[in-house]
């Protein structure tokens, strides 16, 4: 994917409520500026990391992606050949789950719109060329490798590993779980920077009307009442940025799309233009707070203590952002929602992520964790002598195009096995690179005897439905032997010809 040359616009609008009627208006007009019209295979990628009551500030609300839809509708000149919204939700939850517990289907289905999980597409082969990638190819679902007009409507809010997550970053949504997990670590900006080639939004519509500060999963609720619209996604985060007062250039991800060549960052090389000006949208903004808050000290004066070394390649950063310590302050969140004494209920725990040398003073009986693939430890703690090996394997030996899932289930028994296996050591290791949240909400439960966010009554309902579906889509397409990975040249992210099958196909 080739950098955008067309000048860098964003619209910032002021929208005081979920209105529909009023955000298609906003966005149509938005539109008519830009001089946008969709046309061929129009996608439309939300932000449904997870949704429902409980994560209510999470995602992007189906009034906005209704809004947006209805002015793509209006500016169609008969060109569109499909309209369509897919989305891959937080890994192991399915997107189906997601987008119900979102609202989506009744609208979908109102509107006439193709819907895609993007765990039950095809997976395409992407080369990249460009240099300093981490990867030679990356994997994207079908639906997007194809688009000819892709629209990215994320969600404004903080993230405790990237700082913020605006349109950039949502880029995570464009993998399945396999592939979204790879160097998803302290390589993770690099990772989302490479992303970048896949696709390039024509349009992009941030639901702001309620912002989510402090947190990605679990978000405190901030009324920016804002609809911020643009057609450059490096110059519409450095606009974001400024509104919440942060550096464009000091949020890595950001930063090395700008380097890529993606966009502008500087104020001087973008039209900022709306009813609303930046200095205005910053008045509303004061306060705003972001992620990025190092582990030790997100847990202190619970009965968690953390401590941090720097991970294998040390010469990149001395904290893994985008890995274990960020995954496990999103599972201590999520299960406070689900479960009040979850900070009462917690035994005295010590968790250790990457080399770290310091003192871990744990009383005896209180248990030591080592999190993740790269966690070492050598030294005394508890009066027991501590001898931890790191288990990290270099991402050159991990191989996108054989790259596995497990989903919760499998997830589930190991972590009950693992804790029950270690129920007597004060001692547990748990292997992955990263161990992703889901991993760490069911260690928690386990260890704590607390509520699981996976047992929950109407929850584990609503997700077995949704996961039978998955499941049943992806046997019917083995079934009819669907292409499930597709390799080969690509010029502006469309697939080769060139077809491998899925075990089971012809």
């Amino acid at each position: 994917m080739k950098p955008t040359k067309r000048p860098a616009k964003v619209i910032l609008r002021s929208c005081d409520e979920y209105d529909v009627q009023a955000i298609r208006r906003i966005v149509r007009e938005a539109m008519e500026e830009l001089d946008l019209r969709p046309s061929g295979r129009t996608l439309l990628k939300p932000n449904l990391v997870a949704a429902g009551p409980m994560f209510q500030y999470a995602y992007t609300r189906p009034e906005v992606t209704e809004g947006v839809l209805l002015a793509l509708r209006d500016r169609d000149e008969g060109k569109l050949t499909e309209l369509a919204v897919g989305e891959r939700c937080g890994i192991t939850v399915p997107t189906r789950m997601a987008m119900d517990a979102a609202e989506y289907p009744p609208m979908l289905k109102r509107l006439g719109v193709k819907r895609y999980a993007f765990e039950e597409e095809p997976q395409v082969e992407i080369p990249l060329t460009h240099e300093g990638r981490l990867r030679d190819y990356v994997f994207t679902p079908e639906p997007v490798a194809k688009a000819d007009f892709f629209v990215n409507v994320p969600k404004f809010k903080a993230h405790p590993w990237t700082t913020v997550t605006f349109s950039i970053k949502a880029y995570i949504g464009i993998q399945d779980d396999r592939h979204r997990l790879i160097d998803h670590d302290h390589r993770l900006n690099e990772k989302i920077a490479d992303l970048q080639h896949i696709i390039q939004p024509e349009l992009i519509v941030i639901d702001a009307i309620t912002a989510g500060e402090g947190r990605m999963l679990t978000p405190i609720p901030f009324p920016l009442k804002l609809i911020v619209i643009g057609n450059n996604q490096v110059a519409f985060d450095a606009v974001c940025c400024r509104i919440i007062g942060v550096d464009p250039m000091s949020v890595p991800h950001i930063r090395l799309a700008y380097e890529h060549g993606f966009g502008p960052v500087e104020l001087d090389q973008i039209q900022v233009t709306g009813d609303v000006t930046l200095e205005q949208a910053q008045k509303r903004a004061e306060g705003f707070q972001v992620g990025l808050v190092r582990v030790e000290k997100y847990f202190e004066g619970t009965h968690v203590s953390a401590y941090a070394g720097p991970p294998p390649e040390s010469e990149k950063t001395d904290y893994c952002w985008g890995g274990c310590p960020g995954a496990l302050e999103e599972a201590i969140e999520i299960l406070r929602l689900f479960d009040k004494e979850t900070d009462t209920k917690l035994p005295y725990l010590h968790i250790v992520f990457g080399a770290y040398e310091g003192p871990i003073p744990a009383k005896p009986g209180e248990k030591i964790i080592f999190m993740g693939d790269c966690a070492t430890y050598h030294g005394e703690a508890a009066g027991e002598l501590i001898d931890v090996a790191s288990l990290y394997r270099d991402r050159s030996t991990k191989d996108p195009y054989t790259a596995q899932h497990e989903d919760v289930f499998m997830k589930m028994w190991k972590t009950i096995k693992k804790v029950r296996e270690n129920k007597d050591d004060q001692v547990i290791r748990v292997a992955g690179c990263p161990v992703s949240v889901s991993e760490q909400v069911l260690l928690l439960v386990s260890l704590g005897g607390l509520k699981s966010p996976y047992l929950d009554g109407e929850n584990m309902l609503s997700f077995n439905k949704a996961y039978l579906q998955w499941k049943s889509s992806a046997a019917w397409s083995r079934l009819r032997g669907v292409p499930y990975q597709r390799h080969g040249k690509c010029e502006r992210g469309h697939a080769a010809p060139e077809l491998t099958r899925p075990e089971g196909g012809e």
